[in-house]
């Protein structure tokens, strides 16, 4: 078997243009592999080198192989089962800015870059203000990127036609208006200058963008054989869903420099991210969190048995179609084909997903993912959405504990919210566990007692479920 590098493997060399930060699996799944596909596509003719936010990271692995490695993705695609394997070739090297940095800053001399995109965690976007402008190089993210903005500055002369677009894909809401703050306070903390300021905020821009794909990573049950079928000892193996969105808060001048959309791409540029972000939340996460522990009562114990069972596949349609899309304010069309996407990746034959992780921290989930669009259904329909409050019923149950079968349930979460239920279940009343959970405005910030109606709902729900069990209450509300 050869080894993978740009000696043995067919590729092209094309000119750096994006300076990426990080070199991880999500990465090179999603980016790395939609500028792969724009410079198959289209002129884009663009490659990547790759940044190590951190001191130990994965860059000299990827060096090793020339910055090549492949991609396995493989899901549903309109109901179909869809495995390919693709050889990414676009990274053309990986730097450590802690033992090379002199070569790290010597990229913002380079002409040719135009764009700046990182994935460093939900914690890598953050001000510390120990940082010095001296340290080679700054320890956090933003730090190190004002120190390559700078270094870009004086090189050019402040030109305007050499600064950079920047798309943070960290998984905050509003990534980049976050980003551009930490990179103001730098700017201000190490004193940099007004015109240094200034060519910033005006050259370059900071898009907020959203990302969507599950990236299981590594294939480890898969390696051996994927090596064998490609026939190279390929260390760098990636493995993702077919599914991907990446929504970018930007202008169409920005799409006409990053052609993504024509590389027939799932890629919108958009005046704001938020519906997008809510559209996610609402369709996708909302439903994770109500099937949980509706389809684990009901005997069921992955998202793709739920959504395959003839009742709960059904209660899940429900609540995403009837209850939760009628909530949101894009096009409808739009949110119908994002919940018939939404739908093959929950059946995903290729992933094992128990509902039981899901469980984890169910009752701030539900707060941020559910309650929003219970109080907007009963706000337009007049009346609760019966499924969504079946869900919360659901989880109150789990936490009472127990046993399903011969399956311990363990519940995770809060201790506080932990305790709080043992002993409201301890009472013997259905009653006032319902009144008592949702009472705690330490996990509501408001007593949800106040909601018309919710009460009563949730305490008829709970005494059916210990009554008849979860899946005989399920097909009376269907």
């Amino acid at each position: 078997m050869q080894e993978l590098n740009r000696k043995t493997a067919p590729n092209q060399l094309r000119p750096e243009r994006i300076i990426q930060f990080g070199e991880g699996n999500f990465l090179r799944a999603f980016v790395d592999w939609i500028v792969w596909n724009m410079n198959e596509k289209t002129d884009f003719n663009s490659n990547v080198v790759v940044v190590q936010p951190i001191a130990n990271g994965m860059v000299d692995m990827l060096n090793a192989q020339d910055g090549l490695y492949h991609l396995i993705l493989k899901g549903l695609d309109k109901g179909e089962a869809v495995y390919t394997t693709q050889l990414i070739d676009v990274i053309s090297r990986g730097l450590n800015p802690y033992t090379q940095f002199d070569e790290y800053l010597k990229l913002a001399e380079n002409p040719d870059m135009r764009f700046i995109i990182s994935n460093t965690t939900e914690a890598g976007i953050a001000f510390d203000p120990d940082n010095k402008f001296e340290d080679k190089p700054a320890n956090s993210y933003p730090g190190k990127l004002v120190q390559l903005l700078h270094h870009r500055f004086k090189t050019f002369n402040g030109a305007k036609d050499k600064g950079f677009i920047i798309f943070p894909c960290e998984l905050i809401f509003e990534n980049g208006h976050v980003l551009k703050q930490c990179i103001d306070k730098y700017i201000k903390h190490w004193n940099l200058g007004d015109e240094f300021d200034k060519w910033v905020k005006e050259c370059c821009p900071v898009y907020s963008t959203l990302v969507d794909r599950i990236v299981p990573g590594y294939p480890r049950e898969t390696a051996a054989e994927i090596r064998e079928k490609v026939g190279y000892n390929d260390n760098l193996l990636d493995e993702g869903e077919i599914f991907h969105l990446w929504v970018i808060e930007a202008p169409e001048s920005v799409a006409k420099e990053f052609p993504a959309d024509k590389a027939g791409l799932n890629v919108l540029f958009v005046p704001s991210e938020e519906p997008y972000h809510e559209r996610k939340v609402t369709l996708l996460n909302g439903p994770h969190t109500v099937l949980s522990p509706v389809g684990y009562l009901s005997g069921l114990d992955t998202v793709r048995e739920c959504v395959e069972d003839e009742v709960i596949g059904a209660y899940v349609r429900k609540v995403m179609f009837d209850e939760l899309l009628p909530t949101l304010n894009l096009p409808k069309d739009e949110l119908v084909q994002f919940s018939n996407d939404v739908l093959d990746r929950f059946r995903n034959p290729y992933v094992k997903h128990n509902v039981t992780s899901i469980m984890l921290n169910s009752f701030p989930k539900f707060k941020t993912r559910d309650l929003p669009g219970l109080k907007t259904y009963l706000e337009r329909k007049g009346s609760l959405p019966a499924g969504v409050v079946l869900g919360l019923a659901g989880i109150i149950t789990y936490y009472k504990g127990g046993k399903r079968g011969d399956d311990t349930i363990v519940i995770q979460d809060d201790q506080k919210i932990v305790d709080l239920l043992q002993n409201l279940w301890a009472t013997g009343s259905t009653h006032q566990v319902a009144e008592g959970v949702l009472g705690a405005e330490f996990i509501w910030d408001e007593n949800l007692n106040n909601i018309p109606g919710l009460t009563d709902k949730i305490t008829n729900y709970l005494d059916a479920i210990q009554q008849k069990g979860m899946k005989e209450v399920v097909k009376e509300i269907l």
